[in-house]
């Protein structure tokens, strides 16, 4: 029995119904000719999100990607220490020592999993502060997944590579050349390693493209790529990888007064942050509505549930297998 069968035959109600709903939608809205952004947050790249989300990216479904820092380079880290990292299953039961312990092997723990600090940190580091470098000296600016870019493209990395390379999704998105938007870059691993070299003097905060520019960026993306439809928005998890991209809109009618501008016009969240105070990532779709994110009749999905197991089942609904 295929996937996409086996789901329908038994995903009937509550999150099982809506992860169908979504998928359903979600394979609408691309084969009607229209745009999608995925947006990853948390560490859905060190979850391995690669092996499904890269033959997405291979077929079409997604056109732009706006993810955390973290997500953009544990890809890379994957791709070239997987051997090296150590899952914890027990990570539940740690105590503080034993997280101790971890941190002296240079262990980084991401709930059951450990990435390695010289295998996967530092092996990155070495080869990325050269291509930084080499922009600086140029006069060059570059975003930071430009960046990355660039160091997938030199074939540096492909000594190291410890999967098979179509399990990567950073690879696929490169080979595509999609674009990205990494709001908040500055706090992921590679983002701290640039700033210190900033602190020592050996690179300019200027060499790096911001933030802003990366909103203006994604502005002009929009407006090129809408169409009078809009574009999809498939949000995994909460956090700055959804709350960054989606406010373009806004910015667009409100504060540049671009009437003509649509909606987001497809909208998914998978999350299990429940509505409370302050607690902006479990906001119902319709709040959105307010802030002139979707429109009223923009099909709106909420998945409930862990984003590691919903994602591969909503994708593999999409790739129709």
């Amino acid at each position: 029995m295929k996937i996409t069968e086996f789901l329908k035959h038994n995903y009937r109600h509550f999150n099982a119904a809506a992860l169908i709903d979504a998928a359903d939608a979600y394979k609408n809205h691309v084969e009607s000719g229209k745009k999608m952004l995925v947006s990853l947050a948390g560490a859905m790249s060190t979850a391995e999100l690669g092996i499904s989300f890269a033959e997405m990216i291979r077929q079409d479904k997604v056109q732009i990607i706006s993810c955390t820092g973290a997500n953009l380079e544990e890809d890379l880290m994957n791709l070239v220490a997987h051997s090296h990292y150590e899952r914890v299953p027990n990570y539940r039961d740690l105590t503080p020592q034993q997280e101790w312990d971890l941190l002296e092997k240079g262990l980084n723990r991401v709930t059951d999993t450990c990435i390695p600090e010289e295998e996967a940190f530092r092996r990155l580091q070495q080869h990325i502060f050269e291509i930084w470098k080499d922009a600086e000296e140029k006069g060059e600016r570059y975003f930071p997944h430009e960046f990355m870019y660039k160091l997938i493209r030199s074939g540096v990395l492909e000594q190291y590579y410890e999967i098979d390379p179509k399990n990567s999704w950073m690879l696929a998105a490169a080979e595509k050349n999609l674009p990205i938007i990494v709001p908040g870059w500055e706090d992921s691993t590679m983002g701290n390693i640039f700033a210190s070299y900033c602190v020592k003097g050996e690179l300019k905060p200027s060499t790096m493209k911001s933030g802003i520019e990366y909103m203006t960026f994604l502005a002009d993306w929009y407006k090129q790529n809408a169409g009078t439809e809009g574009v999809g928005f498939f949000q995994i998890g909460g956090g700055i990888a959804g709350d960054f991209p989606i406010c373009v809109v806004p910015m667009l009618y409100q504060d540049l007064e671009y009437t003509d501008v649509p909606f987001w016009s497809y909208f998914c969240q998978i999350s299990d942050s429940t509505t409370s105070y302050g607690s902006y990532s479990g906001a119902v779709p319709n709040e959105k509505i307010t802030w002139g994110k979707l429109d009223i009749d923009t099909p709106k999905f909420i998945v409930e549930s862990d984003a590691t197991i919903v994602a591969p089942l909503i994708f593999a609904i999409v790739l129709g297998q």
